[in-house]
């Protein structure tokens, strides 16, 4: 259990993005928007403060949709947010960013603004729509001048991985603070999700080198190591050693899922992983979030079930993505189908 507790809440589903790998518009639904009422903010927001009583956790908020800023009372949830001194991070799009936006942002305590590079530009603007790129990169200054640290993520997938390093050079030159890439989870759309293990570990090893290049330069963009099999690549190399003092049993890290966070969408449903479909817990209208952690989310912490992670040395670091190995094998526990790991390796000798 970490000291603090992360919310990922989306406040509305409403966009101004049809971009190719969202979980909304990917399978092409042309379903209603859902986007939740300022008494359900209200309630929801009390829920989670309570949720972080129970369990002396401290709450931080990753605000998002659909683009958030969109919500008619987004401003009004910030102030919210304000008046109990909680810091949060915006995950949203460029086009409703100016200086002025950017500076109100600020003083209600947004910690950190999120966008997405998907590609070089022309890449980009085909994953998200035509002017996007250009709009991203523009938002980065504002936010910056802001004093809001900025933050580039990046979804990759077969169809994109051979740009990323591209798009490390360009974050860099561009001055931001936080760079980060997760992979594409199968949801029905145009991407290519056929990347291979071996494919996987090459793009690992060229970004490692990228970072490593630019760390020696001084660079202010720190690299975020978010994907998982990052301490499989590690640990293959050198750079990472289990602990000597860890104890069998415990988990120190890897996937969050089941630990430190939730995802919460518009229409009230409690999601254990926003990345995987079937991970639903519960209603935040309904039920209290204390009650679901304990009651429905246990089954995400059954380690054990890993089919091929539970015989690995790694398994309290590690796990890879379950999200991506559900999206691909159809189940939260199967293996990650990136994950080259050999089983007749010293990894899985004696375990």
């Amino acid at each position: 259990m970490k000291n603090y507790f992360s919310f990922q809440w989306h406040i509305t589903d409403e966009c101004d993005q049809r971009c190719k790998h969202c979980y909304i518009y990917s399978s092409g639904s042309k379903k209603d928007f859902q986007e939740m009422t300022w008494k359900q903010m209200e309630d929801t927001f009390y829920n989670c403060i309570d949720f972080c009583d129970v369990y002396k956790r401290e709450p931080y908020f990753y605000l998002t949709g659909g683009d958030p800023i969109l919500h008619k009372d987004f401003w009004k949830l910030l102030d919210l947010f304000h008046k109990n001194n909680i810091k949060f991070t915006i995950m949203g799009n460029p086009f409703h960013l100016n200086e002025q936006v950017c500076r109100e942002l600020k003083w209600y305590g947004c910690d950190k603004y999120q966008l997405s590079i998907d590609g070089l530009k022309e890449t980009h603007d085909w994953f998200r729509k035509k002017g996007s790129y250009d709009a991203t990169f523009e938002a980065i200054k504002y936010i910056k001048d802001a004093g809001i640290k900025s933050v580039v993520m990046t979804t990759v997938s077969k169809t994109n991985m051979m740009e990323i390093t591209g798009i490390i050079d360009e974050v860099v030159k561009a001055g931001v603070d936080i760079f980060a890439f997760a992979r594409y989870v199968p949801s029905g759309g145009d991407l290519d999700s056929s990347m291979s293990a071996t494919e996987y570990r090459g793009l690992l090893e060229r970004c490692d080198k990228k970072f490593k290049e630019y760390e020696k330069q001084s660079a202010k963009t720190y690299f975020n190591k978010k994907d998982h099999l990052w301490t499989l690549y590690e640990y293959e190399i050198g750079e990472f050693k289990i602990p000597t003092n860890s104890e069998e049993g415990m988990i120190y890290g890897g996937c969050n899922c089941g630990n430190c966070h939730i995802t919460i969408l518009p229409n009230g449903d409690i999601y254990a992983c926003r990345r995987v479909s079937e991970s639903k817990v519960g209603n935040v209208y309904v039920d209290r979030l204390a009650d679901v952690w304990i009651t429905k989310m246990e089954e995400y912490r059954e380690f054990d079930k890993f089919s091929k992670c539970s015989k690995c040395k790694l398994l309290a670091f590690c796990r890879g993505c379950p999200a991506v190995a559900k999206g691909t094998n159809g189940s939260f526990y199967a293996p990650d189908p990136q994950c080259w790991a050999d089983e007749n390796s010293e990894l899985f000798n004696g375990v």
